[in-house]
């Protein structure tokens, strides 16, 4: 028995097509996403998990329209996006044994959308057998985004399709690391650990919106992400960009991500080093995982 040859490294999508998916995602955002932004009646906004975790007309019908649009332009892909799976959580079951994958986060970070707070985004990855292959991350206010897939550099394109490289913050020291971390999100039992960790670090939030978060991470404002919350479609995205921008993500105990992982701790950061020291003065959360 021979060892299986490793798949080749190739670029998934034509730059053609990856024009074809900005344009449908500003379609939606201008036809289902901005005409809503700040005229949302009670009415059009539900609850999910809890009062925290909004749904608003905008994430359905913009998910729809990207989910269309997607599957008239890539017909043998599987398609799936964060409100489909509220409703149906089997469809996540298929992407670890799909040669191509969309995964769809319509509005990320609905609850700052659903309170007119202008800190929101839509994130689309392509993955294959679950692993991120290209990932996009657009801000409907700004109308520009940044993107990355698995064999060029992330790339911030402006409004007026101009394309220019970005890059991680340099490396720094544990007491110089400003970042994210999904507290709010943990078991008790973490989130308790996670308060005795902050003061070692000069900064750590969170802007309840993993598209603006990732960003800052990968244009060099900030120095980390850190979430155990691993919906696929707040993270595949920015993982890769993240990666090719010049940082590390991984789990927190150094296996490799992949939008199939459903618990643990994620860790993105600016750089390997930088990735090693967050690492290690986070460890302790690896105890009850």
């Amino acid at each position: 028995m021979t060892d299986q040859l490793p798949m080749p490294v190739t670029a998934p999508l034509s730059q053609a097509q990856k024009t074809q998916i900005i344009n449908l995602i500003r379609r939606a955002a201008r036809a289902e996403i901005m005409p809503r932004f700040r005229r949302l009646d009670a009415g059009e906004i539900d609850t999910k998990r809890d009062e925290t975790d909004l749904v608003t007309q905008a994430d359905t019908a913009a998910e729809a329209m990207i989910t269309r649009g997607l599957q008239m332009a890539f017909p043998h892909a599987l398609v799936i996006g964060e409100e489909a799976v509220s409703a149906k959580p089997d469809l996540l079951d298929g992407v670890g044994e799909a040669e191509l994958s969309f995964i769809i986060d319509p509005v990320d970070g609905t609850w700052n959308f659903a309170k007119g707070m202008p800190l929101f985004g839509t994130m689309v990855s392509v993955c294959r057998f679950g692993q991120p292959v290209f990932g996009l991350i657009y801000d409907p206010v700004g109308d520009d985004l940044i993107l990355a897939d698995n064999t060029s550099p992330a790339q911030w394109q402006t409004q007026t399709g101009r394309m220019r490289a970005i890059q991680t913050a340099m490396t720094k020291p544990l007491n110089q690391l400003a970042g994210y971390a999904h507290i709010r999100l943990m078991p008790p039992a973490d989130r308790a650990l996670m308060w005795t960790k902050v003061g070692a670090i000069a900064f750590i939030g969170s802007l309840r919106c993993s598209a603006h978060e990732y960003r800052l991470l990968a244009t060099g404002a900030v120095d980390f992400v850190l979430s155990g919350h691993l919906n696929s479609w707040d993270h595949a995205a920015g993982v890769l960009i993240c990666q090719q921008a010049g940082g590390k993500a991984a789990m927190l105990d150094g296996s490799d991500y992949n939008a199939t992982v459903k618990t643990g701790y994620l860790l993105a950061a600016s750089s390997p080093e930088v990735w090693g020291v967050a690492a290690a003065h986070f460890a302790d959360l690896m105890s009850d995982t």
